[in-house]
């Protein structure tokens, strides 16, 4: 029994050792399979892994840079202010200029006629800008339409210069043709009729009187001192005689925003005497024009400017008509097609005036057509003028920098200038008193009497508008002394620019809150309005209306 039971064990611990070798082959089978798995899968993981990091550390190095440019941006600042201005007008001033000599080629580079188009234009806008923004000490600044003279007279006489800027008679005539027909237009449209019945004859005084008179003057002192013929000296009379609505106009509005003259309407007389003057002038210009360049005796050519008047007139009166019909009112962009309308028909009548050999017709039939169209439209004429005012913005660098460059100071000759200078300031004087003189029975004092004939000296849009038109006719006739009485005409206007324009704007900004009652509206009576007499509140309100013009 021992003896089975003990081969029995050995036999069972045998049979267990025997498996138990198996068992750890087996196991070590199965832990070298998942050794291998184990080293298998974490190489694959590894490589992942990789491929993440990599991505991470791109990743990282991108927002790093994206972070590092938006830190970057936030530390440099945006260009602002007058620098920003500047960039971005010189990139515009580039960008027309590539436009133009794209299309043009040739004619926009140095020596042709859009080339120096645009470099003038540009010069006169500059240069009224910069004496623009001349302010002396308790002076009002200078007029933009000196810097825009100047410019042009700079670009004319300066060496080199003067060799790249080249432009055709016949572009430059047409151009100031057109800014004429708009200086018109604006005139026509500014005509004011209550004004007119309201203020009846001091107004239209004040509109004939000073202009006729020194026209005359004019004409026998340019006669005797520079040789004039007599129509000659009657056309520079009449260039000479206009008032400066470009002057005049913005300084009366200022007083008038401040209550300075209001009580007896002296910024309203001046403004609509202002417009009449104008168109007198104008008409004046245009006769004696007419007369000037016909050839016969001596009775028909008055009669070929009395034909000229009579003729501007009645076609001013059917266009006029015309423009109150069309377009209706039910029509879209009402105002954009009365301001072409107005303004093609106002170019067109100057323009076919000289094809038809009438050139002094066209601008009194723009300043009828104007002037009926606006009665037509009563209170809507307001936005189609603030338009023609855009138009006029475009074309007033044009004009005076065209007639700056017409004068060369080469061929002036001293005793021209300083005769002419003779001229305008005795036809000032002369126009000083009669002034004076015509508004001394309108119920003024002394001091409004003062002021008003210091208002009526400023001379600029006019002179500049037809100061050069029988320059340009005389080129067309191809007469030597005509063109020279042409270029008299025409230095004379510009000297009448230069020395005027700056004076009377002077001069009216100082002597308007001297010499005129201030209308002030006292809020503490329900509104009532006050006349402040000249004591030292007045001139302590002098100082500020001063800065302001």
């Amino acid at each position: 029994m021992m003896d089975e039971e003990a081969t029995k064990r050995y036999c069972r611990s045998d049979n267990e050792q025997k498996q138990k070798p198996a068992e750890e082959r087996g196991s070590k089978v199965q832990v070298g399979q998942e050794e291998r798995e184990i080293i298998v899968l974490p190489q694959r993981k590894t490589d992942e892994l990789d491929d993440t990091t990599e991505m991470k550390m791109s990743a990282s190095d991108s927002s790093s840079c994206c972070s590092s440019c938006l830190s970057l941006k936030d530390r440099c600042p945006r260009p602002q202010g007058l620098l920003s201005l500047l960039v971005t007008k010189v990139c515009l001033f580039a960008l027309l200029f590539g436009v133009v000599w794209s299309i043009t080629g040739t004619e926009c580079l140095p020596g042709g006629n859009l080339f120096g188009l645009v470099i003038l234009f540009i010069c006169s806008v500059l240069g009224g800008k910069l004496v623009g923004m001349i302010q002396l000490p308790t002076l009002p600044p200078f007029p933009p339409l000196l810097g825009m003279l100047l410019a042009g007279l700079l670009l004319r006489n300066v060496p080199y210069i003067t060799d790249a800027i080249v432009i055709n008679t016949h572009w430059s005539a047409a151009l100031r043709n057109i800014a004429l027909s708009i200086i018109l237009t604006r005139a026509g449209l500014g005509l004011d009729p209550s004004a007119l019945r309201r203020l009846k004859a001091v107004c239209v005084r004040l509109a004939i009187g000073p202009c006729v008179v020194e026209a005359c003057i004019v004409a026998v002192v340019s006669h005797f001192l520079l040789g004039l013929p007599w129509v000659w000296g009657f056309i520079l009379g009449f260039v000479l005689a206009a008032v400066s609505p470009a002057v005049v106009v913005p300084s009366m509005l200022l007083l008038q925003r401040e209550g300075y003259g209001v009580e007896k309407g002296i910024p309203t007389l001046l403004m609509a005497a202002g417009s009449f003057d104008d168109i007198l002038a104008i008409t004046g210009f245009s006769t004696c024009l007419g007369i000037a360049f016909s050839t016969g005796s001596t009775w028909m050519n008055i009669l070929k400017g009395l034909l000229e008047v009579v003729g501007g007139v009645i076609a001013g009166l059917i266009l006029g008509l015309f423009l109150c019909c069309f377009p209706s009112k039910d029509q879209e962009d009402l105002v954009l097609r009365r301001t072409l309308m107005l303004l093609g028909l106002s170019i067109f009548s100057v323009f076919f005036s000289h094809v038809i050999g009438f050139a002094g017709a066209g601008g009194l039939c723009t300043l009828v057509l104007a002037f009926l169209a606006a009665l037509g439209w009563k209170t809507d004429k307001a936005p189609v003028a603030a338009m023609v005012g855009l138009s006029w913005d475009v074309f007033q660098p044009l004009l005076f920098g065209l007639i700056g460059a017409e004068i060369r100071i080469s061929a002036l000759s001293p005793s021209t200038v300083g005769l002419g200078l003779a001229c305008i300031t005795i036809g000032l004087v002369i126009r000083l008193l009669v002034t004076f003189l015509l508004v001394h029975f309108g119920g003024f004092n002394l001091k409004e009497k003062l002021f008003i004939s210091v208002g009526w000296l400023p001379k600029a849009t006019v002179q500049a508008a037809i100061g050069s038109k029988a320059l340009d006719m005389a080129r067309e006739e191809g007469n030597e002394t005509l063109i020279k009485f042409g270029l008299d005409v025409l230095t004379l206007a510009v000297l009448a620019i230069l020395t005027t324009a700056p004076v009377g704007a002077l001069g009216i900004g100082l002597a308007g809150p001297r010499l005129l009652a201030r209308q002030v509206k006292d809020d503490t009576e329900g509104g009532a309005t006050t006349t402040s007499s000249n004591g030292i509140g007045q001139e302590k309100d002098n100082v500020t209306l001063e800065s302001k013009l």
